[in-house]
This record gives structure tokens, sequence and C-alpha cells, in this order.
């Protein structure tokens, strides 16, 4: 890891000089943007709106707008603020964790220790488990004045910033006026209910899926050379089998959503209405995706989407039983009709893979 900021604690008359480190990153793949014709990078220009010229970011100041007034403020202006500048985080009192609301929880840092000499950082660590409390404490961090809270985490100190209270918006709604007659026997099933679900939360059994079939289709893409050369405007055209695996790719992503949709109709006993979803989900692929080519990754699609899918849709396991050698020269010669009646060979393959992506 490394540092983003350096300063001190100052904890009474006791200074602690710390490191901070994020200790959360952001695991979703980055994706820019395209034009869909030739793969061309869509850039964004900083742009004035007077001059009509491009700006260099070194010639762009920050400006605040109130009833048809612009204040514009330097940099320097803006460094000259002392609550800016300063790298000092105060605490400023000692609270109760319970008395935290999570709501007002923004992002984590971890504090390490920057002396040659821990016996600071370790006796503040020591006085919050001694005293089961929370450090409120204020700092300034990436041109903003925050309030955070310092507590302890595995022998480290963490400093989570905090949202300041008028940043929490108030629950203000009609139904919450509403008078609702719940009865007993109704109370009694549902806390069974929760009871039947009851577990100790382990994070590591969850997974972000989405980003999980992302990546198998990027990797899928790559390997079948569907993809386009960054120093070109069209790269060497992928083969009608591997157009073939990528659409069905993309068919087990949306099988995998509609799983999940499907799950959470079911506990509600409406599983029609994960039935209609599907269909509609269907009906919005595009052409090129709903192609007959490549019916061998549907056996692996289907055995991803797990029994629930099973159940609400036959096509997968119909695929699977039906792979057959000449299956897949049928599909071959289907999908080479379709993109000589649809588009020129050569620019059809590139096309139709940017518009998966």
């Amino acid at each position: 890891m490394r540092a983003i900021w350096k300063g001190a604690i100052a904890f009474g008359l006791v200074n602690v000089p710390v490191k901070v480190y994020s200790a959360t990153e952001d695991h979703d793949i980055s994706l820019h943007q395209v034009h869909n014709a030739d793969g061309g990078r869509i850039r964004y220009q900083r742009r004035c709106e007077v001059c009509t010229k491009v700006i260099d970011y070194s010639d762009i100041e920050k400006a605040f707008e109130d009833d048809g007034r612009t204040v514009v403020l330097s940099k320097d202006e803006l460094k000259s603020i002392p609550a800016e500048s300063s790298h000092e985080i105060e605490v400023v009192q000692f609270v109760p964790s319970d008395q935290l609301e999570p709501m007002m929880f923004e992002k984590s840092y971890y504090l390490e220790p920057d002396s040659k000499s821990p016996k600071a950082y370790v006796l503040l660590r020591r006085a919050l488990e001694d005293t089961d409390r929370v450090a409120i404490v204020q700092f300034a961090l990436r041109e903003k004045t925050r309030l955070g809270a310092l507590r302890i985490k595995d022998d480290v100190l963490v400093l989570q910033s905090l949202l300041w209270p008028d940043e929490v918006r108030e629950a203000s709604f009609p139904a919450l006026e509403d008078s609702v007659r719940i009865s007993a026997q109704e109370r009694e099933m549902s806390a069974a209910l929760v009871e039947s679900m009851a577990a100790d939360f382990e994070p590591a059994h969850f997974t972000d899926e989405y980003q999980v079939q992302l990546r198998k289709l990027i990797e899928a893409k790559l390997e079948k050379g569907d993809s386009l050369d960054t120093d070109e405007t069209f790269g060497a055209e992928a083969g009608e089998g591997g157009k073939g695996e990528v659409i069905d790719l993309m068919e087990a992503l949306k099988r995998s959503l509609d799983r999940k949709r499907g799950g959470a109709a079911a506990a509600a006993g409406d599983s029609d209405d994960a039935d209609s979803d599907a269909e509609a989900d269907d009906a919005d692929t595009p052409k090129s995706a709903k192609g007959s080519a490549g019916k061998a990754p549907a056996k692996a699609a289907a055995r991803s989407a797990g029994t629930n899918t099973a159940a609400r849709s036959t096509t997968p396991a119909k695929s699977a039983a039906t792979k057959t050698a000449a299956a897949k020269s049928a599909a071959a010669n289907s999908t080479a009709a379709k993109s000589t009646a649809a588009k020129p060979a050569a620019k059809a393959p590139a096309t139709r893979a940017r518009k998966g992506a």
C-alpha cells in the first residue's frame, strides 16, 4: 500500500505522527467509451464556453455561482485557508461506540505510526481499548474539512471519515404517516422466517457476480481474437466459432441476473413475475446476441444457471442435449448467411464485438 497523506494525531499534549492509507479499494473493471462504428476512443475536452478554446488544466480555476453572480477562487486563495493546509488530526472527544450512527460513516483509512518510537501510537490505542470508546476527531483531507471517528481494528488505528450532520437527510414519506395494523400471527411468522435465515456474517461468502461474469466475457473475447488493435481502426476478424461463444457468455450473464431476480420472486411466492422479467430481458437483447451461432457454450451456461434457471426455461437443457458436430456446422453456416445479408463481412464481426462489450 502507498501512503496518501501524513499528519499527526493531537491527543491532548501527546502528538502521534501517522501515515494514512486507504483501507478500501474499488474492484470494478474500468471501462471507457468508444465510437461503435470504428472503435475510436471518445475523449472529453475542457472547452471554454466564452472563447470556445480548449483550456489546459493549469489555466483552470474553481468558482462559485449564486443568484447570477460568479466568484472565481484561485488555487492560491484556496490554499491560504488554514483548515485546508492543516495536517493535524485533532481529538475533540471520546464517545461510546454505540452512539455513532452507521449512516454517517463515509470512508475508512488505516493509520501507521510514523516515528522511530511508536510508544505514543500504542498509548492511544490502549486508551481506546481500556475505555471501550471511540475518539471523535476533526481533520482536513483533499480540500475538505472532515469529521471522523478513530477506533481500533486488529491492533491498528482506523480513521473513519463521517458525514456532517446536515449531510444526512431525514426520512420523510407520506406512507410513514399511515397507520398499519400487524396481527400477532403475522409477527410470529415473520420472526420464524428471520430465525430460519439467521447466520453469522462472513463477508468472504459473498461475491460480486457481475464483475466475475464481466471479467469472463472480456477474457473470452481476448482469447478468441475478438478485439481491436489500439493502434489500428480494425484488427483481425474473429472466427465464427469465437463469436458464438462470446454471445453465449452474454446469455449466461443475463441468466445469472435472471436467476437472482427469480430467487427473490420465489421467496415472495411470485414465480410468474420472474418469468415475465426474463422474457422482457430476452426481448431487449440485440439481434446479434440472439443468433444461433455456437450452441456448445450453452451447456456451461446451463450448469452455471443452476436448477432455478432450468425450472423456468428448457432452452439451455435442450441445447446441451442436442449438441453435436453437425449442430456446430449448421450454426456456422447460418451465421455466415446472416453476416452476408446484413453488412459487408469485413466490418460486421468487429461491430458486433463492440456492441457486445
